[in-house]
């Protein structure tokens, strides 16, 4: 079911209504990304302001997604005892069937069901998987008693006004897209769902059904007539209803005859006679096969869906504020969590196309992020900022006097206890604020590809800019915030009048044209004297939580590689663990870690501040592998797409994150644009990026070992208890005066089948479990090559690949038209 944007927010006033002391808590399901957890942090925020009590799980994937299903969300159910509730998944499973996952479907049996358990589902990634959009749980039909996918409200699959929640089942929230691009997929599904089960048929079963086809039911399902013997008189005809004869003589007429002909006391001329001959019913075959026409039709339409490929949509931050808005409530905190998560998807590639380069425009800023409509949700955050922090005649005074009226970058807050959000013209540069002039710029994926950043010649390129403008090293390579208070009030002239001398159109937002016009202007958020933050910034700060660990470990004057929770850290757990045997921290709850140190930082500029040493080595990583990259000449370009491997170096082991992985990926595709261009043989950047994790089969290989001693070990006891049994066998048999016989092994069909369900956990391990829709060539050649992989990424565009299979994988996909 999905519920309309205008009903955005009858389900939480429902949830509010509903809401008592004993009430079960509601359960979100936040995915660990930017946008999900600014999206989390403003959901929070309306249930504690209506005391509605609530958990928060994390989830990395589809296997944590499925245990959070056994542990959470099944006993939930009132089928296993639970008082059902709600479940709210922010940026998890649109794309896969919560039903199915969630152990909300229905058996064989009509045994299962949702049980009371509402879920709520809010995820920009595209496809939809319609069984969440358009499918209803089963529910008994009042009237018949049957199981049927109807509920009062619902109308195919859309929720109406009338619609009372409580009942259960997956409902999607729309942002708009489904109303107006998915009609066409609406009705194919709804027709397939109501339409009944058919057979495909054979030839050799047509002819066999042309001999019954006259006893065959009609569509309407009524039982044919008895055909008259030719010993019936005239009579016979009369016992007919009073209904049929004008029909009958209606026909006549239209044939040319005369309405009133005379009957003919000839059985002969009445069974000839046109007049009387019953319409020619369809039949079962005709029947089979014009529901196979429209169930190929209709099948054609889903099909042609699902080969769109992945996409993005609306962010999930951006319709929680709409749910807040909606209802009344939205403040300056929400709104800055809003604004932080949809400037976080420009940084991860997230388009209306996929993850891909960002298309760029002379409005500067952030401008190009997934077209027309990206520019549209930021309009309207730009609005709010207007309406929310409205500015006193003072500022505006000041502001004038300052120079900050004409696009100053501000760097301050207006006063001690200033926490507004302002607009600015923000660059594309990376981390202004809290970086020199000079590093920021460097490390910018818009600077480095436009002047080849990696090279000598780029470097120079960059120091002559620097020149032109005006600005010395000395000034340029200090903290911006300590630079010359003039350089700062002119900076943003200089670059518009130099950076197209230098391919860089669009790297500062041009002035307003006209009052308060400001498009291309980013946010800016002030804490008094503490930070000034861009909403950019921000993003970037809680992408490298996420992506590299707990900032608490680092040392700021060394950023070894040891200091950050990564692979290395799961490396030596796992031996602590194979060597002492004792319980320590697993990988996932490194992960979870992360977690909450995002979130917190999401409500402390300290813990934020905290972290940007973070920020400021994953980029530090990027520049220094990317240029490494491209000076070894190490992307090759196959037949379909460009291939490189981070293999060494001391930054291998952080990009064994996906996320970190994406951003460098897209570093290197923004430089093979600028050196290759869009045009000719090589047109386009379609590139896989690949990082090499040798933790991952460390653990694995220590794994396997335990589970070998374990082995051992059941083999060793099984083996006592045995030889006890067939002692105790041999006792008996002598105490009865019986011979002694051979005791047969009956644990030795056990113990084979323990060992062989022991190897399909470890190939289904060394496989991985995977739910989620990848692109068309990914999906292809893993069914093809059988390659060992492991899908748990909500991305469509991440897979994981056993060493051994990559080179034969890459050889496959390089034969496919298109890469996902």
């Amino acid at each position: 079911m999905y519920l309309p944007r205008g009903l955005i927010a009858h389900l939480y006033q429902n949830l509010t209504r509903r809401n008592h002391a004993s009430s079960p808590p509601v359960l979100l399901l936040v995915a660990l990304e930017p946008d999900a957890l600014c999206a989390c942090r403003i959901l929070t925020a309306l249930l504690k302001r209506d005391y509605i009590p609530h958990k928060i799980q994390p989830i990395a994937g589809y296997n944590d997604l499925s245990r959070a299903a056994e542990e959470l969300v099944r006993p939930m159910r009132t089928l296993e005892g639970g008082s059902g509730g709600v479940v709210v998944c922010l940026g998890v499973g649109g794309m896969v069937d919560l039903e199915e996952i969630l152990g909300m479907d229905v058996d064989e049996n009509g045994e299962g069901g949702p049980g009371d358990v509402e879920v709520w589902v809010m995820d920009s990634r595209r496809p939809w998987n319609l069984s969440n959009v358009f499918g209803s749980p089963m529910a008994q039909d009042p009237d018949t008693r049957e199981l049927v996918r109807k509920q009062v409200g619902v109308d195919k699959g859309q929720i109406l006004r009338n619609y009372e929640s409580g009942r259960g089942g997956i409902i999607v929230f729309d942002d708009g897209d489904i109303e107006d691009d998915l009609e066409a997929e609406r009705e194919a599904y709804c027709a397939l769902a109501d339409m009944p089960e058919v057979g495909e048929g054979t030839d050799s079963d047509s002819d066999d059904n042309d001999a019954d086809d006259n006893d065959a039911l009609p569509e309407s399902g009524q039982a044919p007539k008895k055909r008259k013997s030719w010993g019936e008189d005239d009579e016979a005809q009369d016992e007919e209803s009073e209904d049929e004869r004008p029909r009958q003589r209606r026909r006549t007429s239209g044939l040319g005859g005369s309405s009133d002909f005379s009957r003919s006391d000839s059985p002969r001329s009445r069974s000839v006679s046109p007049a009387i001959v019953a319409p020619k019913e369809k039949s079962v075959k005709n029947l089979r096969k014009q529901l196979l026409a429209m169930r190929n039709e209709y099948t054609n339409v889903l099909d042609k869906y699902y080969e769109l490929g992945a996409s993005y949509s609306e962010p999930v931050s951006s319709l929680v504020y709409s749910l807040a808005s909606e209802l009344g409530r939205e403040d300056n905190d929400l709104l800055w969590n809003a604004i932080v998560g949809v400037s976080s998807l420009e940084l991860y590639g997230r388009t209306g196309s996929g993850v891909g380069l960002n298309p760029l425009s002379a409005a500067g800023g952030s401008a190009g992020w997934n077209g027309d409509r990206g520019e549209r949700i930021r309009s309207v955050l730009r609005d709010e900022v207007r309406r929310l922090n409205p500015i006193d005649l003072r500022d505006i005074a000041r502001d004038v006097g300052m120079g900050d009226a004409t696009g100053v970058i501000p760097t301050t807050a207006r006063s001690a206890t200033d926490t507004s959000i302002r607009l600015s013209p923000e660059p594309r540069f990376l981390m202004l604020r809290h970086w020199s002039l000079y590093e920021s710029m460097l490390h910018s994926p818009y600077l480095s590809a436009r002047l080849h950043i990696w090279s000598d010649a780029g470097r120079r390129r960059l120091d002559k800019l620097l020149a032109k403008m005006g600005v010395s090293l000395t000034q340029c390579k200090q903290n911006y915030t300590h630079m010359d208070m003039e350089l700062k009030r002119g900076l943003r002239e200089r670059l518009l009048k130099f950076a197209p001398v230098y391919g860089l159109d669009g790297l500062v937002p041009p002035p307003p044209r006209n009052g308060d016009m400001k498009d291309g202007w980013g946010f800016v958020r002030c804490w008094g004297w503490k930070a000034c933050l861009s909403a950019i910034d921000a993003g970037v700060i809680l992408g490298a939580i996420l992506e590299v660990g707990d900032a608490k470990s680092l040392n700021q004057s060394s950023f070894d590689h040891s200091n950050f929770i990564g692979a290395q850290d799961r490396s030596e757990m796992v031996n602590d663990r194979a060597q002492n045997g004792d319980m320590v921290l697993d990988a996932q709850e490194y992960i979870t870690a992360r977690f909450w140190t995002a979130y917190d930082a999401l409500s402390s500029i300290d813990l934020l501040r905290d972290h940007i040493n973070t920020a400021q080595h994953l980029h530090r990583a990027i520049l220094r592998t990317g240029t490494t990259l491209i000076e070894k000449k190490q992307i090759r370009h196959l037949r379909s797409f460009r291939m490189a491997v981070v293999r060494e170096g001391p930054d291998v082991q952080l990009f064994t994150h996906p996320g970190a992985l994406t951003k460098l990926a897209l570093w290197i595709a923004e430089a093979i644009v600028e050196l290759n261009g869009t045009k000719g043989k090589h047109k386009g950047s379609e590139l896989v990026m690949a990082g090499l994790d040798d933790s991952r089969g460390l653990e694995r290989m220590t794994k396997r070992e335990e589970r070998k001693k374990q082995r051992e070990k059941k083999k060793l006891a099984k083996e006592r208890e045995r030889a006890k049994k067939r002692q105790a066998r041999i006792q008996r048999n002598l105490a009865a005066g019986l011979e002694e016989d051979e005791v047969e092994d009956e644990t030795e069909e056990e113990e084979t089948e323990s060992e062989a369900s022991d190897a399909e956990t470890e190939e289904q391990e060394m496989r991985g479990f995977g739910r989620n829709r990848f692109g068309l060539a990914f999906q292809e050649v893993v069914r093809e090559t059988q390659a060992r992989v492991r899908m748990d990424s909500f991305e469509a565009c991440v897979i994981e690949i056993k060493k051994e299979d990559l080179s034969g994988f890459l050889e496959r996909l390089s034969m496919k038209a298109v890469v996902g």
